[in-house]
């Protein structure tokens, strides 16, 4: 190794122990408190009065369906264990906020929350957890690809995951993934078994957007329709007759009785081709249609039925998603 090559090692090296002795302190081993539950993560304190950022399937440890009545305890690395409670979890996104019950330390002692807008393949990810109940281990490698999707644990997809080569391992979920001047970019979330240097995590501007919700409502607000569907590829005829942009709509299966959707006069078998002018061409594009601003708010639909040459248009109210 040349002189150069050393001096680049060097500098490095000396950038990820920085960044790790400026962040490790607020990341914390989580683990349900509970008897009968089992369960444990990685999450990290984002604000000097000691809310955690972690993984919504680490709050939900064991399939808990009420996370609000269980009681964590998260230990960081200068020994020091805090309880905390849960705020809120959002499972869509695979993000939850627990709140330690007394903060430890100085308040400087928190993670500074940066921004995947801009980030780079090839740039350097470290990525902080207790894989394997190996507490506060530090890995690094680089931001592999952008702008992918993944399957959160209810079957929703999380858009613009960070995917990363630092490795990772169960335990990490909810450890943050931070960049070469120490500011978080994403939330460790999963890592795909059998292969290898190919991890995820949720993008820290969708953590940006969902925290707020989480600390007021203690979950998203979601607009909901009460249908549903499947993605169906367009016949090409269907496609050129419409003069359609989108190779693929929604076709509704099933139609909750009362539901806005049924109430505004969908049916079963209707081909879902738009919504309030955007082209839905996949049950992924209807959820992330869904949001808050449109609960109560009139939106008008683009339909073709079954055996019609023409689409149809119909007005519809969506209501509040249930909570999980």
């Amino acid at each position: 190794m040349g002189a150069h090559d050393a001096f680049l090692l060097d500098a490095y090296s000396a950038r990820i122990v920085e960044v790790v002795e400026r962040v490790g302190p607020a990341v914390a081993a989580v683990r349900v408190d509970a008897e009968g539950r089992s369960g444990s993560g990685s999450g990290f304190r984002f604000t000097p009065d000691g809310y955690l950022l972690t993984n919504s399937h680490v709050v939900r440890a064991g399939g808990a369906s009420r996370p609000d009545r269980l009681r964590w305890r998260a230990a960081f690395s200068d020994g020091s264990e805090r309880t905390a409670r849960w705020v809120g979890d959002d499972p869509d996104t695979d993000l939850a906020v627990l709140r330690l019950d007394s903060p430890p330390g100085s308040a400087s002692l928190h993670a500074t929350l940066g921004r995947s807008t801009g980030l780079q393949r090839g740039q350097i990810a470290i990525a902080i957890g207790n894989p394997l109940g190996f507490e506060h281990t530090v890995t690094a490698g680089i931001v592999s690809a952008l702008g992918r999707s993944m399957r959160a644990s209810n079957g929703r997809l999380i858009p613009d995951v960070v995917q990363t080569d630092a490795a990772l391992n169960p335990g990490n979920s909810g450890g943050p993934l931070l960049d070469s001047s120490g500011q978080v970019i994403g939330v460790n979330t999963a890592i795909i078994r059998g292969a290898q240097s190919i991890s995820f995590a949720v993008a820290i501007d969708i953590a940006a957007w969902v925290i707020p919700q989480l600390m007021q409502h203690g979950r998203v607000r979601r607009a909901h329709l009460g249908v549903g569907g499947s993605t169906l590829a367009l016949d090409r005829r269907i496609v050129v007759a419409l003069g359609l942009t989108q190779a693929s709509a929604v076709r509704i299966a099933t139609l909750e009785p009362g539901s806005p959707a049924e109430r505004a006069g969908l049916r079963v078998g209707d081909l879902l081709l738009g919504a309030d002018g955007r082209d839905i061409a996949s049950v992924d594009a209807l959820h992330q249609l869904l949001d808050a601003d449109r609960i109560g708010r009139e939106i008008t639909l683009r339909l073709l039925r079954p055996g019609a040459t023409q689409a149809i248009y119909l007005a519809v109210r969506p209501v509040e998603r249930p909570s999980d």
